[in-house]
């Protein structure tokens, strides 16, 4: 797996020739037992790397579409499971937590829900409050910049850019892993900023 920003953080990703863009899951290691958002399947080297820094104590997904690999990490290690409450009824794994905004699954990560995304209540983490981990709503499809999803998979782009808009209440994010193209590792906040159209610092308030 790959280092990122963070010494604790890594990364491995997969090449989408359909969409010409890498998709991306993140293992936060931790001393509690690490987390791993939005898991693709792992080559033989990252799952060995996997077990050397302790395998997995949860899998968390952002949206029913990024269930990935869920199924084999959660049966290799036996990793418990959370996944958005918007879609507790109809999501195609069974959950051990359902997560909606503001709710912390483990000290340092706070769930934010997104709405008007291309599933209900999608799922964005926010890491000890500098790092957003998002999954198809936000995304990084030029190298240095934020995009959205494509507003034809939108079911309400209004409804979305609010909900990236309201992101920037979280005044100290720096880094934005996204699952879908490029991440950003500095100055994540103003590439949100820019991605919303609003002037820097705007909603800069501490939830």
């Amino acid at each position: 797996m790959k280092a990122l920003h963070r010494k604790e953080l890594y990364g491995w990703s997969r090449f989408d020739e359909a969409r010409n863009l890498d998709f991306h899951s993140v293992l936060w290691v931790r001393p509690e037992g690490n987390v791993v958002f939005d898991p693709l399947p792992l080559s033989a080297h990252d799952a060995a790397h996997l077990r050397a820094l302790g395998g997995v104590a949860w899998v968390v997904l952002t949206n029913s579409e990024h269930v990935r690999a869920t199924r084999e990490l959660v049966a290799d290690f036996g990793a418990k499971l959370a996944g958005p409450r918007a879609e507790a009824n109809t999501f195609p794994v069974k959950c051990d937590r359902w997560l909606s905004e503001g709710e912390v699954l483990v000290p340092g990560l706070v769930a934010l829900e997104l709405h008007g995304s291309k599933t209900p209540g999608e799922l964005a983490f926010l890491l000890e409050d500098t790092t957003l981990v998002t999954g198809d709503l936000v995304r990084g499809h030029v190298g240095g910049r934020l995009n959205l999803l494509p507003e034809a998979k939108l079911k309400d782009p209004v409804r979305a850019r609010a909900s990236v808009r309201g992101l920037l209440v979280w005044p100290r994010i720096d880094a934005v892993l996204v699952g879908d193209g490029w991440p950003v590792f500095r100055g994540g906040r103003a590439a949100l900023e820019e991605l919303v159209g609003v002037s820097p610092g705007v909603a800069a308030t501490t939830p």
